[in-house]
């Protein structure tokens, strides 16, 4: 019974490790966006950096990993008629759950709010779903929206992943989760792009990441593991309302100052992914 269990384990194991490689090597590029706490902005923020990397004429797919928690089909203003969990369960094929969003270049695998998934019935079934996806060789770039957190489904994303970006605030208690991810990533990764929002300036996420490298060389973390600062987003009260009425803030507010930040950092994933 343990051989057999050990067996089965070690399959795993060996399949995880192959599909990490063909994410790896694949032309479509995979940008994982997590934030250790809930509600700093971070759905909002993978919606309106996707709209900017499609205007440049990239082929942008979203994926909406917020488990239970889905919401980017409101952010897209789309209603799908499927979801990821229609492909996982074997319901659907991956062309039907692939929906084109009203925006060029912006295609949407959406998630259902509310959605109970029991992980253990079926391991590593999100990795072979982004494997799946970026096997298609349809898209630039593979944007995984995660849940907030650190949880299973969480873990799973990030482990496939080296192109990992985290958006967070100065709060506090954004910040402790942060650093809680930095030092869990820090195990087997090299490199964390990092983003403010609700900031007062540049300078003032600057300073933050700076804190939080110090921090992570007075605890020892790994010498090599990057810290890399993306840039800071401001607050604006548009933000909010573009969003409860489905519509993207850079689409309709493209002048504006959030839009020029907004960008800078899209010329800097564009820098840093890989």
């Amino acid at each position: 019974m343990l051989d057999a269990k050990l067996s089965q384990a070690s399959k795993l194991i060996d399949i995880t490790s192959n599909i990490k490689k063909n994410i790896q090597n694949s032309r479509t590029k995979l940008l994982t966006i997590t934030s250790g706490k809930g509600g700093v902005g971070k759905s909002t923020f993978t919606a309106n950096i996707a709209f900017l990397l499609a205007q440049k004429d990239l082929k942008i797919a979203v994926l909406d990993a917020d488990i239970g928690l889905a919401n980017m089909q409101v952010l897209f203003d789309i209603k799908p008629q499927y979801t990821l969990f229609e492909y996982i369960n074997g319901q659907k094929n991956l062309s039907e759950i692939i929906l084109q969003t009203k925006y060029k270049n912006i295609s949407l695998i959406a998630g259902k709010s509310g959605y109970q998934y029991a992980s253990g019935t079926n391991s590593f079934v999100f990795t072979r779903l982004v494997n799946d996806i970026i096997s298609l060789n349809q898209f630039d770039i593979l944007i995984v929206d995660t849940g907030a957190g650190l949880n299973d489904y969480v873990k799973e994303f990030l482990s496939i992943s080296e192109n990992i970006l985290a958006i967070t605030t100065t709060d506090p208690s954004a910040l402790t989760d942060v650093y809680s991810l930095l030092k869990m990533l820090a195990i087997d990764k090299d490199s964390l792009m990092l983003c403010f929002n609700h900031t007062k300036s540049y300078h003032a996420g600057e300073t933050i990441t700076n804190s939080l490298v110090n921090l992570a060389k007075k605890n020892r973390l790994k010498e090599d593991f990057m810290i890399k600062y993306l840039g800071s987003i401001t607050s604006s009260e548009n933000i909010s309302i573009t969003g409860r009425l489905r519509k993207l803030f850079v689409s309709e507010f493209p002048m504006s100052e959030i839009t020029v930040q907004m960008q800078r950092i899209v010329e800097k994933i564009l820098i840093n992914i890989r």
